[in-house]
């Protein structure tokens, strides 16, 4: 028996080896040293209420995270532009099952959503051969004696597997955050911080289907004006409860007209939408879930906010002031991250040129900067984001 295990093992010696891919995909069992923190917030809860259950926040996380995966990345070695690389593949073919936008649309999507958003680096002889975005709620963090993560694991269905960040040149997972002012290893995400609001729209959505389910009427009380003070027995009570819960209640019976006898008065209840101040509520709820997430109301189509002059003005500031940031951070952080298997003098920018909704400010840059004539050709190029070509350096 043993003479049969140490054969297949020394002819597993020389096996070719096998093609690599996410480790996330068949997880295996490993045993972890130190202690690991899980991420101290429920994740599932806040994109279930979010995400799944709330217009405005669905609605504002798919117009960033869409619009910033539809960005083009350009590759710089030093000043000179690279039009062909070998990360630019990998970014705009991440695996074997998403194309570049899919992939960087769940990054984003994670970001806004969770504050952390990982990024595993399947490698093959040493060399990153593919990206996968991996769900934050799976994954912790390992600290090591120093405090900074040592390395993460993965878990699901019970079953675990570790990354280790020191195993080699390029750490296999690239953690990406949102600043937290109380957590050194966990980012908060905007929806945390609209988290109140969102259960304030959310509460005013149930409250406004409830009372269409009721006919539209605020809940009213039956009054008993029996003679000589008498009252209801809990037999009388319990069937007139059933009757209006079977007979009166929910959007069939709308307008039904009530039968009152023996002494029962009907008195509607003063409290109206109107006196609560439902819709402002709701309205002010949704303000603030658009500011949690850097959206112009106006694009969400919330009314009472005419900050902006346009359409065109608002949505611009939301490229401006959201989604570019966003995208640059993350083109940094790739950089950082790869620059040391593909080459140190990499940089990866967001290609502003092909964005739409810039075509106005980019016109306007152009026109001051073709007017300056103290200017040379190559500090121009500079300028609006181009290499230098030879015979640029002097004034016309």
């Amino acid at each position: 028996m043993q003479r049969a295990f140490f054969m297949a093992r020394f002819f597993d010696l020389f096996r070719a080896p096998e093609a690599k891919s996410s480790r996330t995909a068949k997880l295996l069992a490993f045993e972890s040293g130190g202690r690991a923190r899980w991420t101290p917030r429920d994740y599932a809860a806040l994109a279930r209420e979010g995400y799944l259950a709330n217009a405005i926040v669905h609605r504002a996380v798919r117009l960033i995270a869409e619009n910033a995966a539809s960005c083009q990345f350009l590759l710089y070695e030093g000043a000179s532009e690279r039009d062909s690389h070998p990360l630019l593949q990998l970014l705009a073919r991440p695996n074997p099952r998403q194309d570049g936008a899919s992939f960087f649309e769940t990054l984003y999507a994670h970001l806004l959503l969770a504050g952390n958003a990982y990024v595993e680096g399947v490698a093959l002889d040493d060399e990153v051969r593919e990206l996968y975005a991996l769900r934050p709620d799976r994954m912790k963090v390992v600290p090591g004696s120093d405090g900074w993560p040592q390395a993460y694991e993965y878990a699901v269905g019970g079953r675990s597997v570790r990354f280790d960040q020191t195993a080699s040149s390029v750490p296999p997972i690239l953690h990406l955050t949102f600043f937290h002012p109380l957590d050194d290893h966990y980012g908060c995400a905007p929806l945390e911080a609209a988290a109140v609001a969102v259960d304030t729209h959310n509460a005013a959505a149930k409250w406004n289907k409830a009372l269409l389910d009721n006919a539209a009427r605020p809940s009213g009380a039956l009054v008993y004006s029996g003679p000589d003070g008498a009252v209801l027995s809990d037999s009388q009570f319990e069937r007139l409860k059933r009757e209006l819960e079977g007979t009166y209640q929910g959007a069939m019976n709308a307008g039904r007209p009530l039968l009152l006898e023996g002494g029962l008065d009907w008195k509607a209840m003063s409290l109206t939408p109107k006196d609560m101040d439902f819709l402002d509520a709701k309205n002010s709820a949704a303000r603030e879930i658009a500011l949690a997430f850097g959206v112009p109301p106006m694009l969400l189509g919330i009314p009472g906010d005419n900050t902006y002059a346009n359409y065109q003005e608002a949505n611009r500031a939301l490229w401006r002031q959201t989604i570019l940031p966003l995208v640059s951070r993350i083109g940094i952080s790739l950089t950082q991250w790869l620059a040391p298997q593909f080459g140190e003098n990499l940089r990866i920018a967001v290609d502003t040129d092909r964005i739409d909704a810039l075509g106005a400010d980019r016109a306007a840059l152009w026109e001051r900067i073709a007017a300056a004539p103290f200017l040379t050709l190559n500090e121009k190029r500079e300028a609006t984001g181009y290499a230098p070509v030879d015979g640029g350096d002097r004034l016309d």
